[in-house]
């Protein structure tokens, strides 16, 4: 199965595969080069989450000064 790409995913989307990647690699069945593979998909994963979570809450920061600026 090829993986999509994190760019063409919701964030829902993402953080339910890295859910279950962390899964995946706390079962300890993986072997070595399944598990650096996941290992390296879940750093991807989280980076792309970080960074969404940081724009979303500029987001807001800029929308509430707004907001107050109003008031």
């Amino acid at each position: 199965m090829t993986e999509r790409p994190v760019a063409e995913m919701s964030f829902r989307e993402a953080s339910v595969e890295l859910e279950q990647i962390v899964r995946s690699l706390e079962g300890g069945d993986l072997e070595l080069e399944q598990a650096l593979a996941q290992y390296q998909r879940g750093v991807e994963l989280l980076t792309a989450l970080r960074s969404r979570l940081a724009d979303a809450e500029q987001q807001v920061r800029v929308l509430m000064d707004a907001s107050a600026e109003e008031s």
